[in-house]
């Protein structure tokens, strides 16, 4: 093993939770990040299940070459790749446009202003009204964007079904250009972990992991119900690390809900793992995302030099399912729930 500074860094031994001092050699020589562990010990112990890094890297090598990769030397820990990005979609002038829509960078100005507050905003009714259609459109964009999910299609096709979804319904589609962000909507696939940026998620796959991230059977259900007035945002990592972990799971810890209205995010943060540090409490009128991420083995992730794509470390699975809520008298109202062919709930209505 070999010695290196790894402050605030934390064993990837399971059930092991002490700081970590060791650093795997070989990941350093073959430029796997992580692999940090306390012991020689815990190193030893971990092995059988650690070197399968190695070889999931010296086939990720295999498999580059000759393939499209933009980053030569760059070790992928998993099996996603990347992929030539399409040109950027055209929004008509006639709709509504935030102010990063037009920005050569694309830097939400107003959401900047305000950075670092928690002052948290009360919606008044007409802001109220407001957020229940937008969360109705946008669950019919991504109910559209869902049926086209099957084998063979691209998340690129996936993209203009939902941009041309949106400009059906005379909308922005807010992911694009957000801090240059050059797509409609975000389809994260595999051990691909980046937040989506349609304020309403899903995951499709049928598998252990999905029932656990799911938002009617796992963690997001169990969070949901805990939105009531008098509840500080810090809770809801408790409940949902609470759950994740007892099937076996990890919860993402570098993305994290948010509030959401006229702006994109503000506050609150709204993190989706235990012993965190949320500031605020709810109360009526309080609008925010609750959106784990929930993965099969590390909850640690990392970011692809595209600066957009972020994945887990160990390259395994990862869920989510997400929500925007409004928190009422007596609970909260969940804005992007499903409905069905007669505009009624399909599961929650109120919680």
């Amino acid at each position: 093993m070999a010695a290196a500074c790894v402050a605030a860094r934390v064993c990837e031994t399971p059930g092991c939770n002490s700081e970590a001092k060791l650093q795997c050699p070989t990941c350093i020589k073959i430029g796997i990040p992580g692999s940090f562990f306390c012991s020689q010990d815990c190193f030893k112990g971990s092995w059988s299940e650690h070197k399968k890094l190695h070889k999931k890297n010296k086939e990720n090598d295999e498999q580059n070459k000759g393939g499209f990769n933009p980053w030569p030397g760059f070790h992928f820990t998993g099996t996603l790749r990347p992929y030539s990005v399409t040109p950027k979609r055209q929004v008509p002038d006639t709709i509504g446009r935030p102010d990063y829509a037009d920005h050569p960078e694309g830097v939400p100005l107003t959401e900047r202003q305000l950075r670092g507050t928690t002052n948290i905003k009360i919606l008044d009714d007409e802001e109220k009204e407001g957020m229940t259609v937008a969360c109705r459109l946008g669950r019919e964009v991504l109910d559209e964007a869902a049926k086209a999910v099957e084998v063979g299609i691209t998340t690129d096709e996936i993209d203009l079904i939902a941009h041309e979804a949106c400009i059906d319904r005379e909308c922005y589609p807010s992911p694009l250009n957000y801090y240059g962000f050059p797509k409609s909507c975000c389809t994260s696939v595999n051990e691909h972990c980046l937040s989506p940026w349609t304020r309403s998620h899903e995951t499709f796959c049928w598998v252990q992991l999905m029932k656990i991230a799911r938002n009617w059977e796992g963690s997001l259900q169990h969070a949901i119900e805990e939105v009531k007035p008098g509840v500080r945002y810090r809770e809801i990592g408790n409940v949902i690390q609470k759950h994740a972990q007892a099937h076996g799971y990890s919860v993402v810890r570098s993305y994290c809900g948010h509030g959401i209205h006229q702006l994109f995010h503000t506050a609150p943060s709204v993190p989706h793992y235990a012993k965190n540090k949320a500031v605020g409490v709810m109360k009526p009128g309080h609008c925010f995302t609750i959106e784990p991420m929930i993965s099969e083995g590390t909850w640690r992730d990392e970011m692809w030099p595209d600066n957009w794509t972020a994945v887990t470390q160990d390259g395994r699975r990862s869920a989510q399912f997400e929500h925007t809520l409004l928190v009422t008298e007596t609970g909260c109202d969940v804005l992007t729930r499903r409905l069905d062919k007669d505009g009624q709930s399909h599961f929650m209505d109120k919680m």
